[in-house]
């Protein structure tokens, strides 16, 4: 079976890979294929996000499609960055974090609760086929640190592991992440549901 995951993000995929693999599963990714104009993704929750990209790239390529949205949710600044993380203030992550501390400092709300969000659709055509969502509940940490993870990775204090996700191994942050979650059910499906995804 061929599915396509709908994004170009190298580190994404390769999360994904790591959770699936020993199934007979073949992963493919935007890049494997002539480019496609991207969707506007007009939706306000993650999931809404996920379906719209994942019946955009099925219609496009014609493939059984994998999108995921996600993103982080920090109550100090009610829910924000939110669906908008990956277009949040400024281009860089650098400008990003610079950005969610000093409107923390502002609103005397530093190390508040924080947690990632992943929600993953799989459609064939025009059928959604299966919808999860993965989070993580953790902590805006004092400052970034570590460099082991990407995007919000750094400033994410997971109080479990006393560290961010972005000082654990990739194996700790699979364990436990938004992504790795919600991944481990779309893995119990393909593994329970075969007959679902012959052409």
């Amino acid at each position: 079976m061929q599915l396509l995951v709908a994004t170009t993000n190298a580190h994404k995929l390769s999360e994904i890979r790591s959770i699936l693999t020993g199934l007979d599963v073949n992963l493919v990714s935007l890049s494997d294929f002539p480019p496609v104009i991207v969707p506007d993704e007009t939706g306000d929750t993650f999931v809404a996000n996920a379906r719209e990209k994942a019946l955009h790239y099925a219609a496009a390529t014609g493939q059984l499609t994998l999108a995921e949205d996600s993103g982080l949710e920090i109550d100090g600044l009610n829910g924000e960055p939110g669906v908008h993380s990956a277009r949040f203030n400024g281009d860089s992550y650098s400008e990003r974090f610079k950005a969610i501390y000093t409107r923390l400092a502002n609103a005397e709300r530093l190390r508040c609760r924080a947690r990632f969000v992943c929600a993953l659709v799989v459609v064939r055509g025009s059928n959604i086929l299966f919808e999860t969502r993965g989070t993580v509940e953790g902590q805006v940490a004092n400052e970034p640190s570590g460099a082991a993870g990407f995007g919000y990775d750094p400033i994410f204090h997971y109080p479990p592991y006393g560290k961010t996700l972005a000082e654990v191994s990739r194996e700790e942050k699979t364990a436990v992440s938004h992504r790795g979650k919600a991944v481990r059910a779309l893995r119990n499906y393909l593994a329970t549901n075969t007959a679902l995804w012959e052409t």
